[in-house]
C-alpha cells in the first residue's frame, strides 16, 4: 500500500504541473516548491538548532500561532521553521515574523522527506490539527525526533479508521504525543493501539482570547457606527449576500451593518452593492467621507475583519449555505457578540457547540434570518444572554497551549 501511496504522489507532482499552467493557484503551489531546498540551505546551517511547525494552511497557522510563540519563548536560540502545504496559507503568510523560515512543504516523496529533514534537522516537530504525510512521518520516527500533533481531531470516515487503512495506522506511531481536541478523538485514536493521547483543547481558543489584549481600534469603523446597533458580516458568500442584502432593505433607519466579503473581487463587489438599496460606502472609497451618513459599510480589503467584529452588536458569520461549510465563528464570540449562521456547520465541532448553548444561531431562509435579527436588535435582554454565552464560551475553552507546554520538554 505504501508503494501505491507513493506512486499515487509521484503522478500528482506530474499532473499539478501541467495543471498549474491553467491554474493561477497550482502555479503557486508548484512554483513556490522549486526553491524550497535552496532556501533551507541557505537560511539553516547544520549546526543550527530547529523546531519545525507544519500547518496545511492559513486556518492551521493561526490555530497553532499560540504554541509556536510559547515554543519561541521558550527556546529562543532555535530556528522556528514553518511550512505550508496550501499557496492560501504560505501566500499570506509568507513574511511573518515569528519564524525564521517559512516555505512550501514539498510533495511528499521519499527523497523529499529525507532531503527536507537532513537540511532542516528538527529537534522537535508539530503537525498542526491534522495533515499526516507517510514519509515524513516515517523520516521523523526513523530518527526518532520528538513529533507533536496539536489540536488534533480524528472523524470515523478518516483512513487510520477503515479497514484497509493500516499502513496509514502504522505512521501514527511517529508521534510522541497526540494532543487532540476532545474525548471522542482520543477514544478514536486510543482504539487502535495509542494511549500516548491527552486532551488539550483547541488552541485556537487561546489565539481568539489574545485578541482582546491588543489594540483593535479603528477610527473609520467608528465613524461609519456612530453610536448605533451595527450588524457585521463576515466572510460572506453571494449566498448569504442574498438573504443579507434583503434584510438591510428593510432594516429599521438605526441599525448599520458592515459586510467583509469573503471574494473581495470588483465584479463581485459590484453585484453585492446593485442588490442594496440602502446608502453604501466601500473602503476603497472612504477618504473625505461623511462616514457617519452611510447605512452599509462593504469593506473590498483584507486583513481587519477581526478588528471589526469587536465594532458589532450582532455578527453574521458566511459560508454556510455551501461547502465546507461556515468561516470562524470564534472570533466575534470572543468579543461576546450574538453569532447567526448558515445550516452547514456540522463539520465544526465549536460550531456545534455553540449552537448547543445558545450563542450562535443557525438560520435556512430568510424568514429565520430576517426572525431572529429582529428579536436581538428590539430584544436587549435576549441580546446580552446570547452575547453573555458567547463570551463564556471562548473563556471556558481556552487554556490548551498551556496544556501542551507542561508536557513538551
Amino acid at each position: 500500500m505504501l508503494f501505491l501511496y507513493n506512486l499515487v504522489i509521484s503522478i500528482a507532482g506530474f499532473f499539478l504541473k501541467i495543471v498549474a499552467l491553467f491554474s493561477p493557484k497550482i502555479k503557486l503551489f508548484v512554483e513556490g516548491r522549486k526553491n524550497v531546498f535552496a532556501i533551507l540551505e541557505e537560511k539553516i546551517k547544520p549546526g543550527d538548532k530547529t523546531i519545525w511547525f507544519h500547518s496545511a494552511s492559513l486556518g492551521e497557522y493561526e490555530q497553532g500561532l499560540p504554541v509556536i510563540e510559547k515554543i519561541k519563548e521558550k527556546y529562543p536560540s532555535h530556528k522556528i521553521v514553518v511550512t505550508f502545504f496550501s499557496p492560501s496559507g504560505y501566500e499570506v503568510r509568507k513574511n511573518n515574523t515569528v519564524a525564521h523560515v517559512t516555505v512550501y512543504l514539498p510533495l511528499d516523496t521519499k527523497s523529499n522527506a529525507k532531503r527536507f529533514l537532513k537540511l532542516v534537522h528538527p529537534e522537535f516537530t508539530f503537525f498542526i490539527k491534522y495533515e499526516f504525510w507517510l514519509n515524513y512521518l516515517k523520516e521523523l520516527e526513523k530518527s526518532k525526533t520528538p513529533t507533536y500533533l496539536i489540536s488534533g481531531i480524528f472523524r470515523d470516515s478518516q483512513m487510520f479508521f477503515k479497514w484497509y487503512g493500516g499502513f496509514y495506522r502504522k505512521a501514527l506511531n511517529a508521534f510522541t504525543y497526540f494532543f487532540v481536541q476532545n474525548e471522542s478523538s482520543k477514544q478514536k485514536i486510543e482504539a487502535i493501539g495509542h494511549k500516548n493521547v491527552v486532551v488539550s483543547g483547541d488552541t485556537r481558543f487561546d489565539r481568539v482570547n489574545a485578541i482582546l489584549e491588543r489594540d483593535n481600534t479603528l477610527d473609520y469603523i467608528e465613524n461609519f457606527k456612530n453610536n448605533q446597533q451595527t450588524i457585521v458580516i463576515g466572510s460572506s458568500w453571494p449566498k448569504d449576500e442574498v438573504l443579507i442584502a434583503e434584510y438591510i432593505n428593510q432594516a429599521p433607519e438605526n441599525v448599520k451593518f458592515i459586510i467583509a466579503p469573503h471574494n473581495i473581487k470588483e465584479d463581485q463587489i459590484a453585484n453585492l452593492k446593485s442588490q442594496l438599496k440602502k446608502s453604501v460606502v466601500l473602503y476603497s472609497e472612504k477618504e473625505n467621507k461623511n462616514l457617519a451618513g452611510y447605512d452599509v459599510f462593504i469593506i473590498d480589503t483584507v486583513g481587519i475583519l477581526t478588528k471589526i467584529y469587536s465594532y458589532g452588536t450582532i455578527a453574521y458569520v458566511g459560508g454556510g449555505f455551501g461547502n465546507p461549510g461556515i468561516h470562524n465563528i470564534l472570533e466575534p464570540a470572543t468579543f461576546g457578540i450574538p453569532i447567526v449562521i448558515g445550516p452547514n456547520y456540522s463539520n465544526f465541532a465549536e460550531a456545534v457547540s455553540l449552537v448547543k448553548l445558545g450563542g450562535c444561531i443557525s438560520i435556512s431562509s430568510f424568514s429565520e434570518l430576517k426572525t431572529i435579527l429582529d428579536r436581538l436588535i428590539i430584544n436587549p435582554e435576549f441580546l446580552a444572554e446570547k452575547s453573555n454565552i458567547c463570551k463564556s464560551f471562548i473563556q471556558n475553552n481556552k487554556g490548551a497551549t498551556n496544556t501542551i507546554m507542561q508536557t513538551v520538554s
